[in-house]
């Protein structure tokens, strides 16, 4: 078997359409690459309709089924009936099940929210266990029931780049919200993923009950001429989060460890 020239790769997002919207294209590049892809998903029960879109949307980028945790969002109730909030929960519980995940998938890279976490609790709060989890799956002896040690070689956060962000961040204002950007120098990785535009689009419209909202991202992008919401998702950026990382003005083209 012919190895990937991609590392291995390991999506951890909040809620159904965050892995489109941030890390779509990286995802869709490293499986046409052959990489092996998977996303975890810490919101929103499997039996409700973003569950289903989720679905479509990995399809499309071939990272394989949806791996959901289920906890609630926090402020959509009928994510999860029953299921306590995750930002309610106590922060191991979810760690060991991300453990859990790590060591099955054994990425070379993992890809989360930043610490901004876009200024949603749920991004910051899975921003957060990724971190630990990523840690802890690496250490013998931490959490025996979830499989053998795994350490992945890098962690990198979705960011915004100051100075990259002006039109994303006037389409939000269009309807009241702002963006969460971060100094230029703590952008480490900027992905041109031109290449994979038509998969990555494909994939945050197929969450379509966000389509269909006028204020949510997907909805606005939705509604934008191409050639304008090509500009806005054409490149991702990322920051990366573990140790050993020398902070500096690099561009680099794909993800590396």
């Amino acid at each position: 078997m012919t190895q990937s020239p991609l590392p291995s790769l390991l999506a951890v997002f909040a809620h159904p359409d965050d892995e489109a919207l941030v890390a779509g294209g990286v995802l869709a590049q490293h499986a046409a690459a052959g990489a092996r892809t998977a996303v975890v998903t810490t919101t929103w029960a499997p039996e409700t309709r973003r569950a289903a879109e989720l679905a479509d949307a990995l399809r499309l980028l071939g990272a394989g089924k949806p791996r959901m945790l289920g906890y609630a969002d926090l402020r959509v109730a009928e994510s999860a009936p029953g299921r306590a909030r995750l930002c309610d929960v106590p922060q191991e519980e979810v760690v060991e099940q991300l453990v859990a995940h790590i060591r099955a998938v054994r990425p070379q890279v993992i890809v989360t929210h930043d610490a901004s976490g876009s200024g949603h609790p749920d991004h910051v709060r899975t921003h957060e266990v990724v971190r630990e989890a990523a840690l802890a799956a690496g250490i013998e002896g931490a959490h025996p029931t979830a499989g053998r040690p795994w350490k992945a070689g890098a962690v990198y956060g979705a960011s915004h780049p100051r100075s990259e962000s002006g039109a994303l961040d006037a389409l939000l204002a269009s309807v009241g919200k702002r963006l969460r950007t971060v100094p230029d120098d703590m952008a480490h990785v900027a992905v041109d993923v031109r290449a994979w535009l038509d998969r990555k689009t494909a994939a945050i419209m197929a969450h379509r009950s966000e389509t269909e909202r006028a204020r949510s991202l997907p909805g606005l992008l939705a509604r934008l001429p191409a050639p304008e919401r090509d500009a806005i998702v054409a490149t991702e950026y990322f920051t990366r989060l573990d140790a050993g990382y020398l902070p500096g003005p690099d561009r680099l083209e794909v993800l590396t460890v």
